[in-house]
């Protein structure tokens, strides 16, 4: 008889030995090191004082020049994140540097480094980390012009004849937090969002690698007002950081998107003055209004310059834009204008606030074929995403009331703290009010010169939901 064959157990296998973490922070002797020579007998009294962390600044006993975080925040920097908020530092050693210095590094209460951080102490958002190890400015300059450089050339393959702007650099979405470049035709936008960033240095290392890599006619600083008061920083010299013509510079210009040319003015509209990261989005409207034949009446709420109602006047007979701001409109206008041998529709602008227009409109029984929602950030906090999502379900709720059987509904919201769920909810709750029937077409985000990075739920802010009412 056979005998039955064995399986022999696997062999253990013996753990690799775990090395010892470095140094967290270069060691500031207060006194002369002992002798390095050898010692063939030496008493614990003649030792000298133990390198470690201090119990109760997790530093050096040494002592050290950096930022101390707590548990939390470290572990999230662990998995990736970049952010370090002021509630999460437990201490900052400036050495003699008064303030900080712009640059920090960063460790674990138990002294282990994480890395090195651009540091804002006006902001909550107070370290941004910038490398994982330890740097000085120096290498720091050398990193941001690389990052910069490598964000750029990821954007290339977005510019032809139809396109000639994009976001070049995508603050954290590219490792370079706080920082923002937008392409607009020849001009270059820059916007330094966070305290670290606001050197000469800085700005003289990215007016250098746009120059090489682009060759602009002008580069210009514009700030975010909102962003400024945060990082409490003073405003910037309204001179270009760069221009080819040093006797007229140059501030405005033309652009294109899918084709359609806009006007771009440096010194006024929101965020660096156009909202690029819909550019995707607004074809996508006008490829679905056509798909679904609802090309006869189009509304584009909240529309701004005219980004969504200009696309969908390319295919639908009537278009209206409604914008609050009457300077926005006047631009509008203007691109509306500047592309009349694309457009044959019958476009006009209405001014005033969207909640009470759509309110009297739909309560009128106004009737559309095709509706885009694209308001402001409605929750600009945690504690505002229950006021935004009644904002977004009333907005929603007033549009389903309006669209004709098989029309389109095109619903954005660019609030990072209003989750796709919450989103959806808001639209579904509104669609049960209203007795419609509403099927998801297509979810979509930003376009792709903002790309999202997984570990930082940040970089998803913008959602767009393409919607067939029935």
């Amino acid at each position: 008889m056979t005998k039955p064959y064995k399986v022999k157990p696997d062999v253990n296998q013996k753990a690799p030995k775990a090395r010892k973490p470095a140094a967290p922070f270069a060691r500031i002797p207060d006194s002369p090191r002992p002798s390095q020579e050898p010692v063939q007998r030496r008493t614990k009294q003649t030792l000298p004082p133990k390198a470690g962390p201090s119990p109760k600044t997790g530093l050096s006993t040494y002592g050290a020049i950096g930022a101390v975080i707590n548990r939390r925040a470290a572990d999230r920097l662990r998995e990736g994140y970049l952010w370090v908020y002021a509630s999460d530092i437990e201490s900052i050693n400036a050495g003699e540097s008064t303030p900080p210095p712009p640059l920090l590094p960063v460790a674990d209460q138990r002294g282990l480094l994480l890395g090195t951080a651009l540091y804002s102490p006006s902001s909550q958002i107070a370290l941004r980390v910038v490398s994982r190890e330890a740097i000085d400015e120096p290498a720091w300059l050398a990193l941001l012009a690389d990052r910069l450089r490598t964000a750029i050339s990821r954007r290339k393959y977005l510019i032809d004849e139809a396109t000639n702007a994009c976001r070049l650099c995508f603050s954290e979405a590219d490792d370079l937090p706080g920082l923002v470049a937008d392409r607009y035709g020849d001009l270059v936008i820059l916007q330094f969002l966070a305290k670290g960033l606001d050197s000469a240095a800085v700005r003289a290392t990215c007016v250098r690698v746009v120059r090489e890599e682009l060759a602009p006619i002008a580069i210009l600083e514009r700030p975010d007002p909102r962003m400024r008061e945060l990082e409490g920083l003073a405003a910037p010299s309204l001179a270009p950081l760069w221009t080819a013509d040093t006797d007229t510079p140059v501030t405005d210009t033309d652009f294109m998107l899918n084709g359609l040319t806009f006007h771009y003015d440096a010194n006024s509209g929101q965020k660096t003055g156009a909202f690029l990261d819909q550019r995707a989005n607004y074809a996508a409207a006008r490829d679905w209004a056509k798909t679904l034949g609802a090309t006869g009446r189009a509304l584009d709420v909240c529309c701004y310059q005219g980004g969504f109602a200009l696309h969908l006047a390319e295919v639908c007979r009537q278009v209206t834009g409604l914008d609050a701001s009457r300077s926005s409109l006047e631009v509008a206008e203007r691109n509306l204008e500047t592309n009349r041998a694309r457009i044959q529709a019958q476009v006009d602008w209405v001014e005033g606030d969207a909640f009470q227009i759509l309110r009297d409109w739909s309560d009128a029984g106004e009737a559309f074929d095709t509706i885009v929602l694209d308001p402001p950030a409605f929750a600009k906090s945690v504690r505002a995403v229950e006021s935004a999502l009644r904002g977004y379900k009333e907005l929603n709720l007033r549009a389903l009331k309006m669209l004709r059987p098989g029309g389109l509904l095109v619903t954005c919201s660019c609030s990072h703290h209003v989750g796709w769920a919450e989103l959806e909810e808001a639209v579904a709750s509104a669609a049960i009010d209203t007795h419609r029937r509403v099927r998801l077409l297509e979810r979509r985000g930003a376009s792709p010169d903002h790309p999202v990075v997984i570990n930082l739920p940040e970089t998803e802010y913008l959602k767009c939901l393409v919607l067939e009412v029935e």
